[in-house]
C-alpha cells in the first residue's frame, strides 16, 4: 500500500519542480531559445524523462503559464467584507506586488501575448475574468452599461502598458503607479457616464 502512494507523491513533486523551473526559464529566455533538450539539461534529467511528464515544449510552456495564472487568480481574490472600490484597490495592490517580484516574467508574458497563441489565450482569459469581477462590483444588480464595460476592458489594456513601462523604466514608485492606475480607471468611468462608480 505504501509503494504506490510514495510513487505518486514523487511524480507530483517532480512535476511541480519542473513547472517551477519552467517559470524561471521562460522568464529568462524566449520560447524559441529553449528546446526540450536544453530544458532537460537545466533540470538535470534525461530528455526522455522530461517527455514522460510533458509531451512537448508547448505542453510544458502551457503548464508553466497555467501555474502562474492560478497564482495570480489567488492573489487577486478580493476580501468579500470590503466595498467594491476597496476590493479593487486591494486586488491591484496584490497584483503589483506580484509583478514587482516577477518583473522579468511579467514583461515576457505581456510581450509574448502578441506572437504566442498559448500566451494570448491565457492573457485574454485573465483579462476577461478581471473585467467581469470589476463590472460585477460596479454594477452588481444589472448588466453593466456598454460604455462602462468598454471603459473597464480598455483600462485593463492600459494597465498592462503602464505596468510594462514601470517594469522597464523603473522611474515610478509602486505607489505612484497605483495612483495612476486607479485615477485612469476613474477617468475612464467618468467619460463613460459613471463619474462616481469607484467611490461606491
Amino acid at each position: 500500500m505504501g509503494g504506490p502512494a510514495y510513487t505518486r507523491l514523487e511524480v507530483d513533486e517532480r512535476r511541480r519542480r519542473l513547472v517551477e523551473l519552467g517559470a524561471r526559464l521562460f522568464a529568462r529566455y524566449s520560447y524559441d531559445e529553449l528546446s526540450m533538450a536544453r530544458i532537460a539539461r537545466e533540470a538535470g534529467i534525461s530528455k526522455a524523462l522530461l517527455y514522460h511528464y510533458f509531451p512537448g515544449k508547448q505542453a510544458y510552456f502551457s503548464a508553466t503559464l497555467e501555474e502562474k495564472a492560478a497564482e495570480l487568480a489567488n492573489l487577486r481574490e478580493p476580501d468579500p467584507a470590503l466595498s467594491p472600490p476597496e476590493q479593487l484597490a486591494g486586488s491591484l495592490d496584490a497584483f503589483l506586488g506580484w509583478v514587482d517580484a516577477n518583473a522579468a516574467a511579467y514583461a515576457k508574458l505581456v510581450r509574448s501575448a502578441a506572437v504566442i497563441p498559448e500566451v494570448r489565450e491565457i492573457v485574454d482569459r485573465v483579462r476577461d475574468q478581471t473585467a467581469r469581477r470589476i463590472l460585477d462590483g460596479l454594477a452588481p444588480d444589472a448588466p453593466p452599461p456598454p460604455a462602462m464595460r468598454a471603459a473597464v476592458r480598455a483600462w485593463l489594456w492600459f494597465m498592462d502598458g503602464a505596468i510594462l513601462d514601470w517594469v522597464e523604466q523603473g522611474d515610478l514608485s509602486r505607489e505612484q503607479l497605483r495612483g495612476l492606475l486607479l485615477g485612469t480607471l476613474e477617468g475612464a468611468l467618468s467619460a463613460a457616464g459613471e463619474p462616481g462608480a469607484l467611490r461606491g
